[in-house]
């Protein structure tokens, strides 16, 4: 069976009832939002037309979830609007159905399929004393994980909350 191509933003758009038109304002707004001058609207216009939606690989080490719950429980933008228009979330061990085997095989799936265009985002601490023996997954250590997935990721995002004294 022959796999369907990821969407891109205009598909997308599309897919949800939105016009042409729309899909331009959308273009101009993002580029407002950036800083390009409107003679780069129909530049950016194209790259959303041909662009599919960033892969994403999202770990859980370290930490206590908070991020991640935060996240869910937004109001703006909405978790779904995130989740199913504007990124493609491949692996994240809170969100996603699957569970071990499986998990692991759509994990590696996307790494290999998506290798330099995927972002990985890390959720928590990654400890690294005595080779990193205190967090493992899968009989792997976060350590090896976070050093495999790097390793073909164009984006890396690090999300750790740091104690604030009041």
């Amino acid at each position: 069976m022959q796999e369907k191509p990821q969407q891109t933003y205009w598909e997308k758009f599309r897919e949800h009832g939105y016009s042409r038109r729309d899909f331009l304002k959308f273009c101009a707004y993002i580029s407002a939002a950036v800083g390009i001058q409107s003679t780069g609207i129909p530049q950016v216009a194209r790259a959303l037309e041909k662009k599919p939606r960033p892969p994403v690989v999202w770990f859980h080490f370290q930490e206590c979830t908070c991020c991640s719950e935060s996240f869910i429980r937004s109001s703006h933008p909405m978790v779904d609007d995130i989740v199913l228009d504007r990124i493609s979330l491949d692996y994240t061990e809170t969100l996603q159905a699957a569970a071990g085997h499986q998990a692991e095989e759509a994990l590696h799936d996307t790494m290999k399929k998506n290798y330099g265009e995927y972002i990985m985002t890390v959720e928590g601490s990654v400890p690294t004393k005595d080779g990193g023996i205190y967090c493992t997954i899968g009989g792997r250590t976060a350590l090896d994980i976070v050093k495999e997935a790097a390793e073909g990721a164009k984006a890396i995002l690090f999300i750790k909350l740091l104690p604030i004294n009041l």
